[in-house]
């Protein structure tokens, strides 16, 4: 796979679905920084050129993003969207959207190892 700033929705899926299996199926997005991406929900793909309010965030400031949107099919749900960069640019975005209204982000705050809570 290649993954670079002007990936389609169809050429990143493969990725996304990846991911979303190891997030335990919850909804994710990607978008790149010049193609709509996808929208994955119970292990399909919903939308294949999609892009919402915090992916877009991302992609323009490049730093991680937590927050509730108030637009767009997740309004009200807490979402966690990270940059993916390549050579210091971003080349895309990743959304993760906690549809447990924030226990998944707290259950992996509550789990961190002691050495990793010591880092801080």
């Amino acid at each position: 796979m290649n993954l670079n700033s002007s990936s389609t929705g169809e050429d990143i899926t493969e990725l996304a679905l990846a991911i979303h299996e190891l997030v335990n199926r919850l909804p994710l997005t990607m978008r790149t920084k010049t193609q709509l991406g996808v929208r994955i929900e119970d292990g399909k793909v919903v939308d294949y050129n999609y892009t919402g309010p915090t992916l877009e965030l991302v992609l323009e400031k490049g730093e991680i993003s937590r927050q509730v949107p108030k637009t767009g099919p997740y309004q009200g749900t807490p979402v966690v969207v990270v940059p993916i960069h390549e050579a210091g640019e971003v080349i895309a975005a990743l959304g993760v959207v906690d549809i447990t209204q924030g226990i998944f982000s707290d259950i992996m705050e509550i789990t961190k190892r002691p050495e990793d809570v010591k880092k801080k």
